[in-house]
């Protein structure tokens, strides 16, 4: 078995990576700078220009490649990467810097918060029926 290991590891690296059935996922982003969060964004109702607004930016087709490697993969248009989610639908891999990203998140988790505090003192007045919270 170590041997078997040993063979592995010494795999030529200019060598595609096998992928096992059941495991693709075309939206997958390989190459992310470990200083932006990513996300894929569907171009409807103006989201795009929502995303930019709040700071993320369009990522370059050069800087991150999204999705595993398949036959009916149409290659990007334009100079930004976008990707078909199907139903003639078109979404755009954007990316905000991380520091801003914890920001937002933090914002609303004490949103939530502020929300389960307001809810529980109002269901613990007695005028409100019976409350139980869980959190797992």
């Amino acid at each position: 078995m170590n041997q078997e290991k040993e063979a592995i590891s010494k795999a030529p690296s200019g060598r595609p990576q096998r992928t096992p059935v059941g495991t693709r996922n075309i939206l997958t982003v390989k190459g992310k700078d470990p200083n932006y969060e990513y996300r894929i964004v569907n171009d409807v109702d103006d989201r795009i220009q929502q995303f930019q607004d709040a700071g993320y930016e369009l990522v370059d087709k050069d800087t991150a490649t999204v999705g595993d490697k398949r036959v009916n993969a149409a290659s990007s248009t334009g100079s930004v990467k976008d990707i078909s989610v199907g139903g003639g639908q078109r979404a755009y891999l954007m990316r905000i810097k991380k520091e801003w990203f914890e920001e937002d998140k933090a914002r609303k988790l004490r949103q939530v918060a502020e929300i389960e505090r307001a809810t529980k003192e109002k269901a613990l007045d007695g005028t409100y029926g019976e409350f139980k919270l869980n959190r797992d």
